[in-house]
Parts: C-alpha cells; sequence; structure tokens
C-alpha cells in the first residue's frame, strides 16, 4: 500500500493536501496516523523514506505515517500554506533557508525538552548538535545531514599539466585551471557559477581569505563586527575569483548554475568543480570520465593556510499545531539515529551527522576522503553558520546573484560590488 500523497498544482491541490492529510485522531485500535511532509522531493528519496517509515511502522504498530511529497519546485509554499492552517502536517522538512521563518511565525515546535533524554544525541557530531539549536538553544529541527562543498578535480588533467597534487589554495586553484584551460580543444580550466546561487561560492572564497578574523557563528561578520565583505582581503578574494572566469571558464558559465556546473564537469570538459557531496553520485554514474580520472580534495584555503566550511543543512521537525507531539518527535529521533540516518545520509550523498561514519569505509576512501579530513582538522577547515534563517535571506540572494553576474560581465567592479554588500548587510543589521 503506498502512502505518497504528491500535490500537483497550487489551488485545488493545494486544498486537497490541506483537508485531506489532517492528522488523524487515534482510532477504536488506539493508532496514530502522523502526516509528514518532505520538501526536496525526488523519486528515489522519496521511495527512500517509504522504506523507512515503513521500518519505522514495524517498530512502532500504534504509529502510521502518511508521507506527502509535493513537487520540490512548490514544496515549501505548499508546507507554509498547510502550517498556516494549522493542520495537515505533524512531521515535516525544515531547512536552513526556512526555520527562521517558520519558527517566527510559531509554526515550529521547540524539541529540546523532548529531546533531552534521547540517547541518540550522544551519536551526533558537533556539528549536528551545533546545527540542531538556534541562537537561543531551541531546537527546531535535527539536521539529516549537511552539504559542504569539497573541490572536485580531473587527477589526470592536473597530472597532465605538471601539477603533482590538486590545488590546496585558491591561488593555486587559479594557477591550475589557467594552464589546463584550452578553449580550441574544448577543454576548460573551471566550472564557474554564474547564474543561479552565483553568490554561494563567491563568498567561499571570501570566507576562505578572511578565515583568521571570522566569526564562527556568523559567517557574514568578522570578529570585530565588521562584515566579512568590509576586510581588504575580501578584495583579494574577489579579484582572483574573477580571474578564475576570465582566464579558465567558459564564457557560457556566466549563465551556468547547479545543473550546467556539474554538467560541465561529468561531461568531461572541466577540469575542477565546486560542489556539494551529493554531485558524487552524478560524477560517478558519468559514462565520459572512468572513476581513476576524477575525485574530490578539500575546500580551497586562502593565504593564511586555512578556510571555511559554510555548511548548508536541513532535517526534519515537528508542526507546533500537532496533535501526537510525542509521536511525531519519535519520528524524528528514529529517522536521525543508527541505520536509518546512515541509509539516509548515503544515499543522499550527504556529509553524516553521526560520528561513527568517520570509522566507515563508505567515507574514508575515494571521493568521499576530503570530507573526512575536513572534519579531523578544523582548525584548518573551520566550520561557520552562515545567517541563511534571516527573513531577507531571498532577498539577498537575488541580488547577489546579479551583482556576481554583472562584475563577470564587467558592469560592476570587484571593489563596488564588495562595498554595496557591505552596505546591505550593515544596513540590514542595524534595522
Amino acid at each position: 500500500m503506498r502512502r505518497r500523497t504528491a500535490a500537483l498544482a497550487l489551488g485545488t491541490a493545494a486544498a486537497m493536501v490541506l483537508t485531506g492529510c489532517s492528522t488523524m485522531s487515534p482510532g477504536e485500535s488506539g493508532t496514530v496516523t502522523l502526516s509528514m511532509v518532505e520538501s526536496l522531493t525526488n523519486p528515489a528519496r522519496t521511495d527512500l523514506i517509504e522504506e523507512l517509515i515503513a521500518d519505522f511502522e514495524r517498530q512502532n504498530p500504534k504509529i502510521r505515517v502518511n508521507l506527502v511529497s509535493p513537487p520540490t519546485e512548490q514544496a515549501d509554499q505548499k508546507i507554509q500554506q498547510m502550517l498556516q492552517s494549522g493542520s495537515g502536517v505533524d512531521v515535516l522538512e525544515v531547512r536552513d533557508i526556512t526555520v527562521g521563518p517558520w519558527s517566527n511565525n510559531g509554526w515550529l515546535y521547540d524539541m529540546k525538552k523532548d529531546l533531552a533524554d534521547w540517547k541518540g544525541r550522544q551519536a551526533l557530531t558537533d556539528n549536528a548538535v551545533e546545527a540542531s539549536e538556534d541562537g537561543e538553544g531551541r531546537t527546531y529541527f535535527v539536521p539529516y545531514g549537511f552539504y559542504g562543498l569539497s573541490l572536485f578535480h580531473r587527477t589526470d588533467l592536473i597530472e597532465k599539466a605538471g601539477f603533482d597534487k590538486p590545488p590546496a589554495t585558491w591561488e593555486e586553484l587559479l594557477e591550475q585551471a589557467s594552464a589546463i584551460h584550452d578553449p580550441a580543444e574544448r577543454r576548460y580550466g573551471y566550472a564557474f557559477r554564474g547564474g543561479a546561487n552565483a553568490h554561494s561560492n563567491a563568498t567561499a572564497a571570501i570566507e576562505a581569505y578572511v578565515a583568521d578574523r571570522i566569526d564562527p557563528a556568523n559567517g557574514y561578520l568578522l570578529k570585530d563586527g565588521s562584515t566579512i565583505f568590509s576586510a581588504s582581503e575580501a578584495l583579494d578574494a574577489m579579484e582572483t575569483y574573477l580571474k578564475l572566469f576570465q582566464r579558465a571558464s567558459p564564457k557560457s558559465s556566466v549563465a551556468w548554475g547547479y545543473p550546467e556546473m556539474v554538467e560541465g564537469f561529468s561531461n568531461g570538459s572541466t577540469a575542477f568543480l565546486l560542489q556539494d557531496p551529493e554531485v558524487i553520485a552524478t560524477v560517478s554514474a558519468s559514462k565520459a570520465i572512468e572513476p581513476g580520472q576524477w575525485t574530490t580534495a578539500p575546500l580551497p584555503a586562502g593565504p593564511s593556510g586555512k578556510t571555511v566550511q559554510p555548511l548548508a543543512t536541513a532535517g526534519w521537525g515537528v508542526a507546533k499545531d500537532s496533535k501526537h507531539k510525542a509521536e511525531a518527535v519519535k519520528l524524528v529521533e528514529f529517522l536521525s539515529e543508527g541505520k536509518a540516518s546512515a541509509a539516509f545520509t548515503k544515499k543522499n550523498s550527504l556529509v553524516p551527522i553521526l560520528k561513527s561514519a568517520t570509522e566507515d569505509d563508505f567515507y574514508r576512501t575515494g571521493p568521499w576522503a576530503s570530507y573526512v579530513t575536513m572534519t579531523e582538522n578544523p582548525d584548518t577547515y573551520q566550520v561557520v553558520t552562515q545567517p541563511r534563517g534571516v527573513a531577507w535571506w531571498a532577498e539577498w540572494q537575488q541580488r547577489a546573484d546579479k551583482d556576481v553576474q554583472r562584475m563577470v560581465l564587467g558592469k560592476l567592479s570587484p571593489k563596488d560590488l564588495l562595498a554595496g554588500w557591505d552596505a546591505y548587510w550593515t544596513e540590514k543589521w542595524k534595522k
């Protein structure tokens, strides 16, 4: 019996989700039915969640779970509609970009007290524990994994260009990518991100250059309270980043977002790609490059030899209006521990939340090894929290992406771009 509900469109379909998937009261048998909604929907992922739910139901015969799987592009909007209605959702997927507005509106349940005696908490990595709590110590979701950057690279092209190891710094990345770059041969050095979410990789470079002075609690601030965009090192970072486009990237990458970047690397045309671990599965399935031709390396460092890993995350939370919070929290705990958590992170190519993962050969070998290296060397690969939960994050993304593209097209200098970003964040935080 399939328990999946797919909301196909706004309007009528949304109303059906709101009325047809409401959390049920215990029936005569004493069974509780929970409604669980995912956000980042894809068929393979949904099948996996259903398998995990089936395991949970076998262990908890008095709890049934109805999984709602809206199309990804509409999912967060549909979840918000359900939360606003006060019914239809018990357990939900909460992302670092939605936890802020949803918790501020009072839609999410603080699980901190419920999880106080949860044995699974001891098995979580420090990053997972930290990500599970907001600035006030409240737990609105338990992360199921992390999206952290590493440097995908072609080992054969690096060797052919005369280098004996992958770049460890942004300057070395520029040097190697430029040496490999040969448009006449349809061989490009770097898969530049100039389209959607262009600001993310640009910011990664800036954070690496200011790693010695960055505030780990707010990756957009220095320890003295000024923005990272105001630092002199930030200008060096952006000038280096711009050179990566000018000297080592295909001209069409001015409009590249996630799909185009990944395709550029997996089809064998570009030598370097800065991306999340979910891309490992995509590149592994490529027929254009062999397993021995590529792997990953840790995130490039700045001049200090240090870098910053801006981990993005998402996880499972509970709706404040749920009528069955104890059962909902129990499901969150199940999904966040042991075999369920391990299966979810491996099959979705996520940085794991469990300490035990560092001893798993799956993560210690091949393209995953760079993530273990970064985890085991936190002084070099510093983890910071970006202010992704602020109410204006979507506005910021749109503005910053346009600015990066204008810079790449020569319509905005790196200096003016940084001055605008510094002014933007300084003014926002004043308010």
